[in-house]
């Protein structure tokens, strides 16, 4: 074989580097830390987090535990899906309720029905009590702005909140996991994908997902410019007609901030054709909450969002 026929030969797809490069930070964290958690919500990011995770210790288990920010506003096709993958895979569920919260009187709801800005209490002391020292989260640089900051490994400091100022250099793939008592790293191994490279990923993988990720009849009405599902948060108000039509969701979080968009893609194909010819982001398109304002996501990471 000829040198350029071997190199061609060890070539990795684009798919298969950023596989390779998930799966190492997994098992670097595995090395550094002493109590990680997964982050995961049963949205698509956190399924092929968690794909990661389950190839990276194969055929051992998982040595981390799960963590779910509970809005009670989620969508039940996905809470269905998220307890059935941690009974498939013998996983320990973490779930910080932002109902109970608001029941104990430590939080109140908006007046916009939103719970997403809620999240943030919960899980920043949920991280506290268990003792966590590395959380891994599904969070991509192409999907915001304010994520396109974020290091792999990401510093947080006793409260839980970031400081760009403190982002450390990653070269050659070298990951700095020091951190003081108390503090601990939020870790990004989806950083450096695309919405495209995880779609064609769940396609090559063949990935199972909450079908409200693909075409379906929904009942939805319209506020802000999206279709939001009609539910028992706050929507719809009197001057909002629900209608039924076929939608699908790009991104997955509280009912009372996921717009759904209008859609025909019912299969992987169709999907990974929509997404290749959009010029909007999922978050740009689909989420009321990074709305509030210009910089709404970069002061909910500062206060201890992912």
């Amino acid at each position: 074989m000829t040198s350029v026929s071997a190199e061609r030969a060890y070539t990795l797809s684009h798919l298969d580097a950023l596989e390779s490069e998930g799966v190492h930070i997994f098992r670097e964290v595995a090395g550094e830390f002493e109590r990680p958690v997964i982050l995961f919500s049963g949205g698509k990011d956190s399924i092929v987090m968690l794909h990661l995770a389950l190839k990276a210790f194969a055929p051992a288990a998982v040595p981390f535990s799960l963590l779910h920010v509970d809005t009670g506003h989620n969508f039940p096709e996905v809470i269905e899906y998220r307890d059935r993958v941690v009974a498939e895979h013998g996983l320990r569920l973490h779930v910080a309720s932002v109902q109970d919260y608001i029941d104990a009187g430590k939080l109140r709801e908006r007046p916009d029905g939103t719970r997403n800005p809620l999240q943030t209490v919960p899980l920043t002391e949920k991280i506290q009590t268990e003792r966590f020292d590395a959380v891994f989260g599904g969070g991509r640089r192409d999907e915001e702005k304010a994520r396109a900051k974020e290091r792999v490994f990401s510093l947080r400091d006793e409260f839980s909140q970031w400081d760009p100022r403190r982002q450390r250099p990653e070269l050659w793939n070298l990951y700095n996991g020091r951190h003081a008592p108390g503090e601990h790293v939020r870790v990004f191994p989806l950083s450096n994908w695309t919405e495209l490279d995880v779609w064609q990923y769940i396609a090559r993988e063949k990935i199972e997902l909450p079908q409200i990720y693909f075409a379906h009849q929904r009942e939805v009405f319209q506020r802000n410019g999206m279709w939001l599902t009609a539910g028992d948060w706050g929507g719809p108000r009197e001057d909002e007609k629900v209608e039924k039509r076929q939608v699908r969701y790009r991104t997955v979080g509280d009912m009372s901030c996921t717009g759904a968009v209008d859609s025909d893609a019912v299969t992987l194909t169709d999907v990974i054709a929509e997404i290749a010819a959009s010029r909007l982001t999922e978050r740009g398109a689909t989420r009321a909450d990074d709305k509030l304002s210009e910089a709404a996501m970069e002061d909910r990471k500062r206060e201890g969002y992912f």
